[in-house]
């Protein structure tokens, strides 16, 4: 019965407890929790959309840059003394023009005795065909007999040979004193220069090396898979170490396939250019016709990963990161070969800061608020 009543009392005294706190003045309540915040955007955008456009097609390579054809100018002379050079490397030259000398005193030294030994020749030959008509002349009087007419006969022939081997001589020499000039064999530019006043150079040894006509060409590595879209007279564009665009054309392709690479060459005619120079690498591009294509700005495109991606902007203002597959670029617009609708509105700003389903607001000066202007 006590037990009873202590657990009557304890429900009654919390009901009025419960009672007081319901009744209590505003001011003494406590407040009541907050409403949940609306979310926030993580960040104001440019939005926009991808666009056709007309792409060139192109094939990029890389190569050297070479002479069109280069030309060893050597001596002829062997044991002469150079005594003047005339040009030097970068120098323009002439085909004939003057390059080195060498000197000649010693060949006109012998070029003087071959002359005089002809004239000994030829007064010889003079003396014997005077006695071979002589005994020609006798031989119907029987005065000499056929033996003696014979040897005046050859007497007369062999002085002919002499002559003519004296002659021989002359020519030589006059070649040897030609060989002390040493001539431009075409128009072109001095590329080397080994000669070197008071050397005496043999025969054939190098004295300047030339690239013809000044003529350079890209010599561009490609798969064996690749010569199928290339053909002569193919345009290139060539980009040197200075940032230039070089235009050029397919002037051959190589009829072998190295076995080591699997490359192949392809010779691409240059212009003249101050920045292009021979041996130097240059990498290019080989333009082989028109496409279509889905463009996006540069600026829309973010690498994560290694992978390219852009943000598509849902219904609800929410971006969803997607992957995509990129292609060449064209000015500051990216083309976008897979991964992309064509009426995807997408972050043409900004998106490094963001991550997939982040909210975000679009500004006000966004391509989406701009009025549209009819495609052409």
């Amino acid at each position: 019965m006590q037990l009873k009543r202590i657990s009557l009392i304890a429900a009654a005294t919390l009901t009025l407890l419960a009672a007081g706190a319901v009744l209590l003045p505003s001011g003494g309540s406590r407040a009541a929790p907050p409403l949940a915040q609306a979310a926030r955007p993580a960040l104001t955008v440019a939005v926009t959309q991808p666009r056709r456009e007309t792409l060139a097609q192109r094939l990029p390579a890389n190569g050297n840059v070479a002479a069109w054809q280069e030309a060893s100018i050597g001596s002829d002379s062997n044991g002469l003394r150079l005594a003047e050079v005339r040009v030097n490397v970068g120098d323009v030259v002439r085909k004939g023009q003057l390059l080195a000398r060498f000197a000649d005193d010693s060949v006109q030294a012998d070029l003087a005795q071959a002359r005089a030994g002809r004239q000994e020749a030829r007064a010889a030959l003079a003396e014997a065909q005077a006695n071979a008509a002589r005994a020609t002349a006798l031989k119907a009087t029987g005065a000499m007999s056929q033996q003696q007419i014979q040897q005046y006969t050859s007497a007369a022939q062999a002085a002919q040979a002499r002559l003519a081997a004296a002659q021989a001589g002359v020519d030589t020499q006059r070649l040897r004193l030609r060989h002390t000039r040493v001539l431009a064999p075409d128009d072109g530019v001095i590329s080397a220069r080994l000669a070197t006043v008071g050397a005496v150079a043999g025969a054939g040894s190098e004295l300047f090396r030339m690239l013809r006509q000044g003529r350079l060409e890209w010599r561009a590595e490609l798969g064996a898979a690749d010569l199928a879209l290339l053909k002569p007279g193919t345009t290139a564009m060539v980009s040197t170490a200075g940032g230039a665009q070089v235009p050029g054309r397919v002037r051959a392709l190589a009829p072998t396939v190295d076995l080591n690479t699997r490359n192949a060459l392809v010779y691409v005619d240059l212009p003249a250019h101050p920045e292009l120079r021979a041996g130097q690498f240059a990498r290019g591009e080989f333009v082989l016709g028109q496409h279509q294509a889905l463009t996006v700005p540069l600026s829309a495109v973010v690498v994560r990963d290694g992978f390219s991606h852009v943000f598509e902007l849902g219904a609800d203002e929410r971006v969803q990161m997607r992957r995509v597959q990129t292609g060449q670029r064209s000015g500051e617009r990216l083309e976008v070969r897979a991964g992309l609708a064509p009426e995807a509105r997408i972050v043409e700003r900004g998106g490094a800061f963001l991550s997939d389903g982040d909210l975000v607001r679009i500004a006000a000066d966004s391509e989406q608020n701009q009025p549209k202007t009819p495609a052409k």
